[in-house]
This record gives C-alpha cells, sequence and structure tokens, in this order.
C-alpha cells in the first residue's frame, strides 16, 4: 500500500511539474482565449436568450389552455351558484373551468415576430463570432509582444557578454600601462548601462506575459510562458493580391459585415411587426365550466346531491371568436410605424459604415505591410552598416587608435540598431498577419 501510495504521489508531482512547464504556442493561446474569455461567454448567454425568443414566438402560434378553480363560502343571505336562487343559510360552492384561445390572424404579426426572432439568434452568433475574431487578433499582438521582448533580452544579454570581454582585455592593458584608466571606466559605465537593459527588458517581459496571460483568464502568471521558438519573417503571397480583392473577399466571411446586415433585416422585420397593428385581429375560444353547492338537492328525495352528479349536471360549454378593429388609438399605431422605419434607415446607415470602415481597416492594413516591411529592410542595413563601423571602431580601440567613449558610442549605435530591428520585425509579422487575417488566412506563425 505504501508503495501504491508513494507511486501515485510521484505520478502527480510529474503532472505538475510538467503543467507548471508548460509553453504555450500561439494557436493554443488563440484557442484558450476564446474558449474561456469572459465577454464571450456573456454573449454566449444572450445566443442562449435568442433562441429563447424564438421558442416564445412560436409558442404565441399555439392555443393556450388554462384552468381555474374558485371555492367560497357565505352566510346569510347569498346567491346559490348551481340555481341562481337566493338562500339564507351557510353555503359553501365550488367552481372550475377550463378556457382555450388561439389568434387566428393579427396582421402577421406572430408569424414575423417567429422570423424576428430566427434572425436574432443569427445576429447574435454573428456578434459573437465578430468579438472571438477582436479576441484573435488581440492575442496574437500580445504573444508578439512577449516574442519581442524576450528576442531584445537575448540581444542584450549577448551585447553584454562582449562588452565584458572588451572589459577583461582592457583591464590587462590598464595594468600593463597600454591604455588610460579612463578608457577602462568608460567602458564600465557601458557594462552597466547594458545590465539595466537587461533588467528593464526583463520587467518587460514580465508585464507582457501577465497581459497575455490576463487574455487567457490566467492567474498563475510565475509559470506561464509561451514556447521557446524563434521566429523569422514568415512567407506571404497577400500582397499579390490587391486592396480591393482583400476587401472584396472579407465582405463575403467578416463577422462584423454579417452582423450589421442582421441588424438592416431585424429592423426590417421590426417595421413589418408595426404595420401589422394596422389590421384586425381575429381570435377564437372555447369554455367549459362546472360548479358545485352544497346547497343543491334532489327536488324529488330532497337529499343532496353528490359532488359528481353536480359536477355532471352543472356543467356547460361554450365557445366563440371575436374580432378587434383598429379605428383611433392617439396615433400610436403611425407613431410606431415611423420610428421603425427611421430604425430600418439607421440601420441601414450602420451597415454602410461597417463597410465603409472595413474598406478603410483592408487599406491601412495593406499599407501598414508595404512600409513596415520597408522599415524592416531599413532597419536591416542600418544594422548592417552599423556592425561594420563598429568592427571598424573595435579593431581602432584594440590598437589603441580610438578612446574608450567613441568605442562605446560606437557600440551603443548597433545596440539600438539591433532593438530597432526586432521591433519593426514584430511589428511588420503582426501587420501581415492582420491583412492576411482580413483575406480569411488563419492566424498561425508557421
Amino acid at each position: 500500500m505504501k508503495v501504491k501510495i508513494t507511486g501515485l504521489l510521484l505520478i502527480f508531482s510529474v503532472v505538475v511539474g510538467m503543467a507548471q512547464q508548460k509553453k504555450w504556442t500561439l494557436e493554443e493561446c488563440v484557442y484558450y482565449a476564446v474558449e474561456n474569455n469572459l465577454t464571450v461567454a456573456q454573449y454566449e448567454l444572450d445566443l442562449e436568450n435568442a433562441k429563447i425568443d424564438q421558442s416564445d414566438a412560436l409558442g404565441a402560434l399555439l392555443p393556450n389552455l388554462n384552468g381555474t378553480l374558485q371555492a367560497s363560502a357565505n352566510t346569510g343571505l347569498a346567491l346559490d351558484p348551481t340555481t341562481n336562487n337566493l338562500v339564507s343559510a351557510t353555503i359553501f360552492s365550488a367552481q372550475g373551468d377550463l378556457t382555450s384561445s388561439v389568434t387566428l390572424f393579427d396582421g402577421l404579426r406572430n408569424y414575423n415576430r417567429i422570423e424576428r426572432a430566427k434572425l436574432s439568434g443569427i445576429a447574435n452568433q454573428y456578434r459573437l463570432d465578430d468579438i472571438k475574431d477582436d479576441i484573435r487578433l488581440s492575442v496574437a499582438n500580445a504573444y508578439l509582444q512577449v516574442l519581442s521582448n524576450k528576442e531584445s533580452l537575448k540581444v542584450f544579454k549577448a551585447q553584454l557578454a562582449v562588452t565584458e570581454q572588451d572589459l577583461k582585455r582592457t583591464n590587462e592593458l590598464v595594468e600593463s600601462g597600454v591604455v588610460a584608466r579612463g578608457d577602462l571606466l568608460e567602458l564600465e559605465a557601458t557594462a552597466a548601462g547594458q545590465e539595466q537593459q537587461i533588467i528593464n527588458s526583463q520587467s518587460l517581459i514580465l508585464i507582457s506575459r501577465i497581459n497575455l496571460a490576463q487574455m487567457l483568464g490566467i492567474t498563475d502568471y510565475e509559470n506561464f510562458d509561451i514556447a521557446e521558438e524563434e521566429f523569422d519573417i514568415p512567407p506571404s503571397d497577400i500582397l499579390d493580391n490587391s486592396a480591393k480583392v482583400i476587401f472584396d473577399k472579407a465582405l463575403t466571411f467578416r463577422n462584423d459585415i454579417k452582423f450589421a446586415f442582421s441588424g438592416v433585416e431585424l429592423a426590417e422585420k421590426d417595421l413589418e411587426i408595426s404595420k401589422g397593428a394596422k389590421y384586425p385581429s381575429l381570435g377564437a375560444f372555447i369554455n367549459y365550466n362546472t360548479r358545485y353547492s352544497d346547497q343543491n338537492n334532489d327536488p324529488f328525495t330532497g337529499e343532496k346531491i353528490p359532488l359528481k352528479d353536480q359536477l355532471y349536471i352543472n356543467d356547460g360549454i361554450s365557445y366563440g371568436a371575436q374580432m378587434s378593429i383598429p379605428i383611433f388609438n392617439g396615433w400610436s399605431v403611425r407613431n410606431s410605424i415611423k420610428r421603425s422605419q427611421i430604425s430600418v434607415d439607421i440601420a441601414r446607415i450602420e451597415y454602410e459604415r461597417t463597410m465603409l470602415q472595413l474598406e478603410t481597416d483592408v487599406n491601412q492594413a495593406y499599407v501598414d505591410v508595404t512600409s513596415f516591411y520597408k522599415a524592416y529592410e531599413a532597419a536591416q542595413k542600418t544594422l548592417e552598416a552599423r556592425s561594420l563601423a563598429y568592427q571598424y571602431s573595435k579593431e581602432r580601440f584594440d590598437v589603441g587608435l580610438m578612446n574608450s567613449f567613441d568605442f562605446s558610442q560606437a557600440q551603443s549605435r548597433v545596440d539600438n540598431a539591433e532593438a530597432e530591428l526586432i521591433r519593426t520585425k514584430y511589428d511588420y509579422i503582426f501587420r501581415l498577419k492582420i491583412l492576411e487575417f482580413y483575406f480569411g488566412i488563419p492566424i498561425s506563425l508557421e
């Protein structure tokens, strides 16, 4: 038994350790965020409400059935409900009825309410999917920010390692009297600045990791981390398509466009419902009722008629139909129609505005991909030039032809160029993913 318990504890500790060491990929982060986001959960409940509304609208077409039971006692002069005679006595009576009614015609309002409930369910699904799209982009941006900060940290550590080697060599030259101690102090200041960069970079990594974890709804910030992978500029032929082609395709599947268009359909259906109030409504009903009184006696024997017999003797059925004709209601029907028409116009404007905004976003994303890639290429060229200048400066510094201040400046320019290259790289990747997303390509770093 002890061996079994020890084995189980060992397995549990291994599982926990593996869970704590899990490294999240972008695809895992996107999927987890969509499945666990609180806003998504809220809109999923709205979708459930829309389905209930559809059931309500369908139920309004069906006949209803309601029953009532009533019992009373009277002392003194009272009306016997079974004979409609006044009696002076203590009387106990009861009655019950079943009533069913159905709307036969109401200007097609009930039918249009069913159609509206269906449209509402579809609209809520589009809204939910649009929220998920926004979450995917936000998570991708946060994920790339963590990657960018981690890559910057690696660069800063590598730069510090090079500076430490220069410090060691310069210290030897100082002790041998080849160079002045001021050169050593300048390099020490450079190393201290690089150490500060490393500390700041580590803080940025922690903050960006927490930000990403919060998007995923994960509270164990300390053990949350992303996969340690190197990402180069991903290949893409998205720019082979014009911005107009990308926009036209986005119109066919973007959920924000579908949601805006469903708003127009809902407003038009509300207008039809409002117009239905102009027409007469026709309904039918049927009612079954019966009653009992303890004063109801057999006229021949004088004995009290049993409950069962009274329910049979005193029952009855009534049925009929009624029509309601709207003649004048203080212009409420007319004003309701006008309000519904205004809502249709507002929904159409919103639909046009959403399409215009999408076209603007696609064009902006298209321009961003081009400009950010050019910025990345410029950063590459700058880094190459700064690196060559640094190597030349290092050669001069090593033979004593350059002082430590100028050498530190050359190294600082390389540091800045490397940081700029990392920033422009991930800026370009994110803009590329946005443009691809508008074209229907799922978010992935592969």
